[in-house]
């Protein structure tokens, strides 16, 4: 098979995204990490609703199609059905998927087709010039609320896992190590893979992150989930998750008799979402962010159901062809 690099999946396309956008970040770890997928080019197709993040196809030197405002998952769905063999890329933001496509977006979780979703949440409208998102902040002012929005904000990894989502990360656009790592074990991923990645709005809800990004604390902000390694992080690696009776709780290893035994060990492909679902609400400053794949269990997908089906009615019917079945029965001619 050729060998791929990034140039390969570089267009010829003027990038026309703010300068300092979270985006150039994804893209670029997108482009970095497709060619050590073993896939033909030409098996790459990129989906998009509408927002700043759905011109993403435009830069990839792909198979793509810019769709319209929410109904991404759907253009995904049909072409992952009519061609199993492709691997097929939803790019949304947090409006484009969790607005207008809110229906769409949680059933394609729940159905569990054979795509990746990549939900940018920016927690505002950035192409649209600043309003309010269903992941702002409660009280953020901007122009289409000056007094401050009283909306209570969605929680992507709450609508994931409710939905039944068999594959769910979190990152952020600061580190581009792990989202390709994480592009990569997505598309590894039978079903519906879905990555949020906490994205950067430099002009319009700038620094929205800066609680979990920040340069001088990060490390202490942030939990990088391995699946089967204990829960450690901070600047020290001292720091560990634990389990007290229903609640989770940030421990310092070697106080109060604590010992690195004691730390949660991370189970991604544990069938109970509970645990999976407390991890992904954590939140500084009381909590670290958890990073990396939070969910990836095993569950039928939605093509392959359907394939099956078609497949069966095949070798069941007893009409091969069309002509068989219209000539079948009392014929006449007029």
């Amino acid at each position: 098979m050729e060998n791929l690099t990034k140039k390969d999946f570089t267009s010829d396309q003027e990038i026309r995204w703010c300068p300092g956008c979270g985006d150039y970040a994804i893209l670029n770890s997108m482009q970095k990490a497709l060619p050590n997928l073993g896939r033909k080019k030409e098996e790459f197709v990129f989906i998009s609703g509408i927002g700043c993040s759905s011109r993403f196809p435009y830069y990839m030197n792909t198979y793509g199609f810019h769709s319209i405002h929410g109904r991404a998952p759907a253009f995904a769905t049909g072409i992952k059905l009519a061609n199993p063999n492709l691997s097929v890329w939803q790019i949304t933001g947090d409006g484009d998927a969790l607005a207008i496509g809110g229906n769409h977006f949680i059933h394609a979780l729940r159905r569990n087709i054979d795509i990746n979703i990549l939900l940018f949440n920016n927690e505002i409208y950035g192409l649209t010039k600043g309003q309010f998102s269903p992941t702002s902040q409660k009280g953020i002012k901007t122009k289409s609320n000056p007094h401050g929005t009283t909306d209570t904000p969605f929680s992507p990894s709450d609508l994931a896992i409710g939905s039944q989502s068999s594959f769910f990360a979190r990152v952020v656009d600061t580190n581009p190590r792990l989202m390709q790592s994480i592009f990569i074990e997505a598309e590894q991923h039978r079903g519906t893979s879905l990555i949020e990645i906490l994205q950067n709005c430099v002009i319009f809800n700038d620094k929205t992150f800066d609680a979990i990004t920040g340069k001088d604390f990060k490390k202490d902000a942030q939990l990088i989930l391995e699946d089967g390694k204990p829960m450690i992080f901070g600047s020290e690696m001292n720091k560990g998750i634990t389990l007290n009776g229903l609640k989770l709780e940030v421990v310092t290893i070697g106080e109060n008799g604590v010992k690195e035994e004691d730390v949660l060990v991370h189970d991604a492909k544990e069938e109970d979402p509970t645990l999976h679902a407390m991890l992904a609400r954590m939140q500084p400053p009381e909590f670290p962010a958890a990073l990396g794949i939070i969910r990836s269990v095993k569950r039928k997908t939605f093509d392959s159901g359907v394939l099956s089906q078609i497949e069966h009615e095949k070798e069941n019917s007893k009409f091969k062809t069309i002509d068989e079945l219209i000539n079948s029965g009392d014929t006449w001619e007029v």
